[in-house]
């Protein structure tokens, strides 16, 4: 697995190139959901969240606009293509995205390098690439998964195996990984035995052969 910054020039016309393009500075976006050519994501606006819901609301073709907090704002418009060449050429962004004018910056996971050549060329079809930070995934030291375990559960959770109804099958994610349906369903049930121990071990205690209890904590009330 390897993380990569990409530096991309839309060409295509877009609201928040619009919305964007006289700031000081880039802002902060963190994708939520692609789904039927929408995305939807977080747009960390600041100052700037009155205007551009002002805006987004009175555009046509976004679908939804909804303020979440002071700076904040969740949005549902049509994808202007990169969202969807990331994702569909097995990409997951990453956090700490940007969004300023034409240019964006987006981090990315990918799986192999032959999946980045692939969101590149696409995204090359309407606009202009450079490749920045390109490094291998290094998963944290306090993770409980192996790095394989790791790789495919990314992997299922990224391409929807998980989503219900499912977009993908078994089948097709062995085959995309390049294993067997055994080998992958032997890592994801290691993978969800780790996290799910990982995650009831905070507050709860182990009792053996793998159970859990809630600890009962005393607040001196």
């Amino acid at each position: 697995m390897f993380t990569a910054t990409i530096h991309f020039t839309q060409h295509r016309e877009c609201i928040l190139r619009r919305l964007t393009a006289s700031a000081d500075a880039p802002f902060p976006i963190e994708i939520e959901e692609i789904q039927n050519g929408f995305v939807t994501f977080v747009l960390c606006a600041g100052e700037h969240a009155d205007a551009f819901q002002s805006e987004l609301e009175a555009t046509d073709h976004v679908e939804h606009v909804e303020r979440l907090d002071e700076e904040n704002l969740l949005v549902t418009k049509p994808s202007c293509g990169a969202y969807s060449a990331i994702y569909r050429n097995h990409g997951t962004l990453r956090r700490s995205n940007t969004v300023s004018g034409r240019q964006r910056e987006y981090n990315v996971l990918v799986f192999r390098r032959e999946d980045l050549r692939r969101i590149i060329d696409d995204l090359e079809g309407f606009g202009t690439v450079t490749l920045g930070k390109l490094e291998p995934f290094e998963a944290s030291t306090d993770s409980p998964l192996t790095a394989r375990q790791r790789e495919v559960a990314t992997e299922a959770l990224a391409r929807g195996y998980y989503d219900w109804p499912r977009k993908i099958t078994n089948e097709q994610l062995a085959e995309e990984l390049e294993i067997s349906r055994a080998t992958l369903h032997e890592h994801l049930r290691k993978a969800e035995h780790r996290l799910l121990s990982s995650a009831l071990a905070d507050g709860h205690r182990r009792t053996g052969r793998g159970a859990f209890e809630r600890i009962e904590v005393d607040t001196g009330d």
